[in-house]
């Protein structure tokens, strides 16, 4: 299955907040696919660039509402790739959790978006051992990043449902007592990202070059190019009215464990194999866990499949550039 055969997308509208490494790929991606795109950043230097490229952008904080006006509603399609901005956890609250309800206030008073996808993480997990998780794997809030991303999901997916009747078809309003509720979406997908890399990301690349690399060996690493997340998120927009949305892991095939991705980046490097520090990466409070994220769903329902199905070649790509 063609993840874009039932996109239709030129000549419609995407709106992206947060244009970022992701969002703002996919902005430009849009374009070349026809789309009309509006974008809305805090960066004002990233707002030059886009609007350079054609993108129309607005340069506000989403948590505020004070570019609620500046956006026009009814767009056929919604990214929300934010980050976090720095700021620890009340920075994470801010742009993830009060930039979701700006995004769903704007939405019911501006008009519904049709598809609407959300950037969440992997790191929702706290599963260990290098175990094997998929979507029903329990998510965890004992980490305060984590549950506010958890939180985050979940204020979006019970949205959604609205906490009344789900319609028959996508005329037909929720209803609670008969009362017609507000809609901010006809379906909206949480895609949750693994490890990110891809052109101008080579925090492990220069790590391995420098001879010490963060976290344990032992410990699988899951990863995902930045263009194979853009194209899962067109396989979201572009999803067959059958596909109601839902969660999905986004992860390559690859699953490698750290010490096996370093070594073989090492040799490519001409450089040896470096050691490992057993401590997180800067910024982080612990070593991720151990486990292997399993991306089957993805596949299954809407037809995505990575470019590039493991570190090798992901890795080889941007070293050969």
């Amino acid at each position: 299955m063609n993840p874009e055969a039932h996109g239709n997308f030129a000549g419609k509208r995407l709106v992206v907040f947060g244009c970022g490494y992701v969002g703002g790929e996919v902005a430009r991606q849009a374009l070349v696919r026809g789309l009309r795109v509006t974008a809305l950043t805090r960066n004002g230097e990233k707002a030059a660039a886009l609007r350079a490229a054609g993108i129309e952008t607005v340069v506000a904080d989403l948590a505020g509402d004070a570019w609620h006006g500046a956006i026009l509603g009814g767009a056929e399609f919604v990214l929300n790739a934010v980050s976090s901005g720095g700021g620890g956890v009340e920075g994470y609250r801010r742009s993830y959790l009060e930039g979701m309800k700006s995004i769903l206030t704007w939405a019911k008073a501006r008009g519904p978006a049709g598809t609407l996808v959300y950037t969440s993480s992997t790191s929702v997990y706290p599963q260990d051992g290098g175990v094997r998780v998929d979507e029903s794997a329990p998510v965890s809030g004992r980490d305060e990043r984590a549950a506010v991303l958890v939180e985050t999901e979940r204020l979006l997916l019970d949205g959604l449902a609205g906490g009344g009747t789900r319609p028959t078809s996508e005329s037909e309003p929720r209803t609670v007592g008969g009362v017609p509720l507000p809609r901010f979406t006809n379906r909206a997908f949480v895609l949750r990202l693994a490890g990110i890399y891809g052109p101008g990301r080579h925090h492990l690349i220069d790590q391995v070059r420098a001879g010490e690399v963060s976290g344990n060996g032992g410990h699988h690493l899951n990863l995902i190019h930045r263009d194979d997340i853009c194209a899962a998120i067109w396989a979201g927009f572009g999803a067959p009215a059958t596909v109601d949305g839902g969660v999905f892991n986004v992860a390559d095939d690859g699953a490698a464990t750290k010490a096996e991705v370093a070594a073989w980046l090492a040799a490519q490097l001409g450089v040896p194999a470096p050691r490992f520090s057993g401590l997180p990466v800067a910024g982080r409070r612990g070593v991720v866990p151990d486990r292997i994220i399993v991306n089957t769903r993805l596949k299954a329902a809407l037809g995505w499949q990575p470019r590039f199905p493991s570190f090798r070649e992901g890795y080889a790509n941007l070293l050969s550039h």
